[in-house]
């Protein structure tokens, strides 16, 4: 069933500033943002069209479609055909294109390798349910590996995949890349939630890297989503900080 478009109060947008500094579409598009963190357009929803939003906030347009675009291009929303806009996930952060490290290796004129460590259907624990968006307990397919690029080892990686996806087997995850997998499953990683930092090294896992007992290590937290808004994966990786690393595009608006 068709979803109807959900219309933001008049009053959100009272208090838009039409004579100041601050680009109309911006404004709008921000309003759109907090109310989609703060919940108010829950993920799935299909939010109000252009030219009926145009209308309302008696704007025109080429701001309505910028804004909206924006949001689009801060993996907000995502423009269906035959649907609309639609909101992609709640309190999503996107630092940079969503790829895998399989992807990032290639990419890079490398060969990526793959040592899968362990592999099996287990029961979530609360924080991995909670990420994957099902309850706790739920049996999930659980896998650690050992990425390479050039036969040197450059991560290890510790992922969780709802069974919504279908049975996921060792061997694949032996010869391709997760994102792989799962786009040829037609399940295309659309939105990433992340959060990026840093710790040392445990002794287990530097032996796995080959670096020295308490080095540093790059981590990274990921819930990947797809176009409606399904959780897909979720992520918890170590990287190596003298053979990877981070790049952003930071934009002042």
């Amino acid at each position: 069933m068709r979803k109807t478009e959900v219309l933001l109060p008049q009053s959100l947008f009272a208090d838009l500033d039409r004579s100041g500094t601050t680009p109309l579409y911006h404004q709008v598009a921000t309003k759109f943002e907090v109310a989609i963190r703060q919940g108010t357009l829950p993920p799935g929803s299909r939010i109000e069209n252009e030219v009926s939003l145009a209308e309302r906030l008696q704007l025109s347009r080429p701001t309505i479609r910028r804004a909206i675009q924006t949001l689009v291009d801060d993996g907000l929303i995502v423009r269906r055909r035959g649907i609309g806009s639609q909101v992609v996930h709640g309190q999503v952060t996107r630092g940079m294109e969503l790829t895998s490290l399989y992807d990032d290796i290639q990419r890079g004129g490398s060969r990526a390798e793959t040592t899968v460590v362990s592999f099996g259907n287990n029961p979530a624990n609360a924080h991995v349910a909670q990420s994957l968006g099902v309850p706790a307990g739920t049996v999930v397919t659980e896998s650690i590996r050992i990425r390479y690029a050039d036969k040197i080892p450059m991560a290890v990686l510790h992922n969780w995949i709802p069974h919504s996806i279908g049975t996921l087997t060792k061997e694949e995850l032996d010869s391709k890349g997760l994102y792989q997998i799962l786009r040829e499953r037609g399940f295309v990683p659309q939105v990433g939630k992340q959060r990026i930092s840093a710790r040392k090294v445990t002794q287990a896992e530097a032996k796995e890297l080959d670096i020295e007992s308490g080095a540093a290590v790059l981590t990274m937290e990921r819930t990947a989503y797809d176009s409606m808004g399904r959780a897909i994966e979720h992520g918890e990786h170590i990287y190596r900080t003298d053979l990877y690393s981070l790049e952003f595009t930071v934009v002042n608006k």
